[in-house]
């Protein structure tokens, strides 16, 4: 059985995976102009991949005997995440997914380094995982900041 600390960081980042979904999902509804329509593509496309990392969190929680948070758990931390205002303002929602791809990459590192000292090498493989898909979103919205940024 892994530790409690392994638990609760499953659950954390279970948690901050289906708000990320939650915020991808408006964001790509409300994003307005020809310059958003690149962010939104790409934002439904992580909705589908942010989705499946939660399913694999919650499954291996459930494999080690706990189970995912409902919603009545959940509190909600994404606040650079929100819709913006104004539905054209594209750089505020690449900055928000920043940081929560930053928050995702600190969680994982996290769960790594406490799965290891419980000695419990399948989440820790799960959080390598997830880790790596993390860390080239933020790849790619480091370049789309750039970008934008230059305009």
């Amino acid at each position: 059985m892994s530790s409690e600390r392994v638990v609760d960081l499953l659950k954390t980042a279970y948690a901050d995976e289906i708000e990320t979904v939650m915020n991808y999902q408006t964001n790509a509804i409300v994003l307005d102009g020809v310059r958003a329509e690149e962010i939104k593509e790409s934002l439904k496309q992580d909705v589908q991949e942010e989705l499946g990392h939660a399913e694999q969190l919650g499954q291996r929680l459930k494999q080690l005997g706990a189970r995912p948070p409902g919603s009545a758990e959940f509190t909600a931390g994404q606040e650079s995440l929100q819709p913006p205002e104004d539905s054209t303002d594209v750089l505020a929602v690449i900055n928000g997914v920043l940081d929560a791809e930053e928050d995702a990459i600190a969680t994982y590192r996290d769960l790594i380094d406490a799965a290891e000292d419980a000695d419990d090498p399948v989440t820790e493989d799960l959080a390598v995982t997830l880790l790596s898909d993390e860390e080239a979103h933020r790849t790619e919205f480091r370049g789309f900041q750039k970008e934008y940024q230059r305009d």
